[in-house]
């Protein structure tokens, strides 16, 4: 094994400010594992750290980026049980978080917890999950935080079943996740987005229905209509602002509507007559515990789930990866470790 390895590194906020540097390959204390990196897909949410902390709340440089990995255990620290080397694992999103809600002490991946884009990681033996079998490192990567997020809105929360209609807003990780578990459940999923050509590929992906939503400003009319009057059962919210009032007219009564994003405004804004006439249940997501990552990935192996990858980059073209996700891409973005 190498005793030098390259890592991600950012000193102060902004994309020109990140830089690739060589640093010794750690060495895993009591019950950690030290990962060879494969894969590491990249979230909107690693876009915003390196902008400016996701608002600076929690997190600030000096600090590697990135949350979600799959790599290969090479070796373990003592008393470290859960992996033998050789196993394939990924990160889960949330260190510390196995179940239940969600623990104080819980820190998140990629800042202020430990980065991902590094050619070794250390992890807590905990932090990890198994791959599946018939996912590519490249897929399993992208299970950790837009997959999780997916599934604990709408299987682990929301309790999707067959005959419901979800209404995804967009086409990337999260929602082409929930194209996915929506057609794996026997629901059917109404996808908005402003782009046709997005669109047509989402309706390849078993989309039942399309909505432009700049030709279709009130969409939350086009649902009612595609769903005979009755609404949709569950929403993901992932514009904030304006927008949340459209996806609670659009619901049933008693629908669901899952709070994941804040593409548009970090505030919401709705009138409070649809809370007293449609009696929605309004959760926020904040991606989900380890055991919603263990339930995924066997759903993924048994169901056959293949996450949609637009492209992968090479370690070293971070940036221009950086400039893909804020354009906007159809599904996710992997930066690949293993060529």
């Amino acid at each position: 094994m190498e005793k030098h390895m390259r890592r991600w590194r950012i000193e102060q906020f902004g994309k020109q400010n990140l830089r690739l540097e060589t640093v010794p390959v750690p060495t895993p204390g009591r019950g950690e594992i030290l990962v060879r990196v494969a894969a590491v897909a990249l979230n909107y949410r690693d876009k915003m750290n390196i902008d400016n902390g996701s608002g600076g709340a929690q997190v600030a440089p000096p600090f590697t980026p990135a949350s979600d990995m799959a790599g290969e255990v090479v070796a373990l620290g003592e008393d470290a049980r859960r992996f033998a080397v050789g196993a394939r694992v990924m990160s889960t999103f949330w260190g510390g978080w196995l179940d239940g809600e969600w623990p104080s002490h819980a820190v998140a991946l990629g800042a202020p917890g430990p980065g991902m884009l590094s050619e070794y990681v250390l992890l807590p033996e905990d932090w990890a999950v198994a791959v599946p079998a018939a996912l590519s490192d490249a897929q399993a990567s992208t299970l950790s935080c837009a997959g999780v997020t997916a599934w604990s809105a709408l299987v682990e929360h929301g309790r999707l079943h067959a005959g419901q209609t979800v209404v995804l807003q967009g086409t990337g990780g999260v929602s082409l996740f929930g194209l996915q578990l929506a057609a794996a459940h026997g629901a059917q999923a109404i996808i908005i987005s402003g782009d046709d050509a997005k669109l047509e590929r989402a309706q390849a992906l078993g989309a039942a229905h399309l909505i432009n939503r700049r030709r279709t400003p009130r969409w939350d009319e086009a649902v009612r209509e595609m769903t005979g009057g009755r609404g949709a059962d569950h929403v993901l919210e992932m514009v904030g602002g304006d927008n949340f009032r459209l996806s609670l007219q659009a619901l049933r009564q008693g629908g669901r509507v899952s709070v994941i994003g804040l593409l548009g405004d970090a505030e919401i804004h709705a009138s409070s007559v649809p809370l007293f006439l449609g009696r929605p249940t309004i959760q926020g997501i904040g991606v989900g515990h380890r055991r919603a990552l263990e339930e995924l990935a066997r759903a993924a192996g048994h169901a056959g789930l293949a996450p949609v990858i637009e492209r992968e980059y090479g370690f070293g073209d971070l940036p221009q990866a950086i400039d893909h996700l804020e354009r906007g891409p159809f599904g996710k973005l992997v930066l690949r470790l293993d060529r």
